[in-house]
């Protein structure tokens, strides 16, 4: 039985950095691009809007934390995980778009074992981050109900928009994640990059 709660039209938020993984350059092929949905602009937080001028963040650039897993309220069985990029340079750099995110873990009989989550563009239209500064994209994942196959991820590998190599972070061990490769509106997502409070 397939369940698809708040799909992938439905905007999240921001949300404040609550760190539980770090980062590691790795080689791991891009994330498969699903469709798109429209910009949503506007800017947010304390990190001022960027120029077109200003170079895009790399992922030498940055470093990857994963904050903790919280169950939506409207939405029972799907939680929302804070996904923060931290610029780890002396300089600005423009964080915008919406990153790709693979889940990588066992090998699923019917997908394999790596889940490419599809992509809202939600996200701000620019950003910068200065040096020492974050900023943040929120994965939502729609978790298995009783009697639904359980898939754990081990780990997550995330490129940021505008590059080609990935970070990794290790995927909370108590959350697994229901597949739903085929779907047409999934119950898991990754938005787009939103400036931090600051």
């Amino acid at each position: 039985m397939k369940r698809i709660l708040l799909g992938i039209g439905t905007a999240a938020g921001a949300f404040a950095l609550a760190a539980c993984g770090t980062s590691t350059a790795a080689q791991a092929p891009a994330p498969a691009a699903a469709a798109v949905a429209p910009a949503a602009g506007g800017s947010g937080g304390g990190v001022a809007a960027a120029s077109t001028a200003t170079p895009r963040c790399t992922t030498a650039d940055l470093e990857v934390l994963l904050g903790k897993p919280a169950e939506k309220n409207d939405a029972p069985g799907q939680y929302d995980i804070p996904l923060t990029y931290r610029n780890t340079t002396d300089h600005t750099c423009g964080l915008y778009g919406v990153p790709g995110v693979d889940l990588v873990g066992p090998d699923d009989a019917t997908f394999g074992p790596v889940y490419h989550l599809p992509r809202v563009d939600n996200g701000v239209k620019y950003n910068e981050v200065t040096a020492g500064t974050t900023a943040s994209a929120t994965i939502t994942v729609l978790k298995p109900a009783a009697g639904e196959p359980t898939w754990t991820p081990a780990k997550l590998n995330t490129i940021p928009p505008g590059s080609t190599s990935a970070l990794t972070a290790q995927w909370p061990a108590d959350l697994p994640v229901l597949r739903q490769d085929a779907a047409t509106h999934p119950g898991s997502y990754v938005n787009g990059i939103l400036a931090d409070p600051g």
